[in-house]
């Protein structure tokens, strides 16, 4: 996660990055395109540019932070804190602190959710070891 301060939107490079539309974006993330039109209308990821026809056009950056966006999202972190983020790491801020917040959060949510789940299947074998058998009756309609 700290390699995600490292590269960031306004690096100096000798070749300008080629631009994709959002159908090769899709492809190369796997990603359906009607999520990374919702991303970039939420605010979480900012095309590159517009072609004179209107469409989005993306560059490598972008894709980085598609990869970012996905593993957050795949967090349940929710997407104000993932802008939050998004915005502190394009400003070139070390963000390890905020994700370390997060995901220390989302470590907690978890074990809350295994401990609600072990009780629950605890729940369900005693169900089943006091279950009587009903002799295969079959029951009326």
């Amino acid at each position: 996660m700290e390699g995600f301060a490292l590269a960031r939107r306004g690096s100096l490079s000798a070749t300008p990055a080629p631009c994709l539309r959002i159908g090769e974006v899709a492809r190369r993330t796997g990603l359906p395109v009607k999520t990374i039109r919702y991303y970039c209308d939420e605010g979480l990821l900012q095309p590159r540019a517009r072609s004179a026809s209107g469409y989005r056009l993306f560059d490598e950056e972008n894709l980085t932070e598609l990869t970012i966006i996905r593993a957050l999202r795949a967090m349940d972190v929710a997407i104000p804190e993932l802008a939050r983020i998004l915005e502190v790491r394009r400003a070139g801020v070390c963000n390890c602190s905020v994700l370390k917040g997060s995901i220390a959060a989302k470590v907690e949510s978890i074990n809350q959710r295994i401990s609600e789940l072990a009780a629950m299947k605890d729940e369900l074998t005693r169900l089943l070891e006091r279950w009587q058998d009903c002799g295969g009756a079959k029951l009326q309609d």
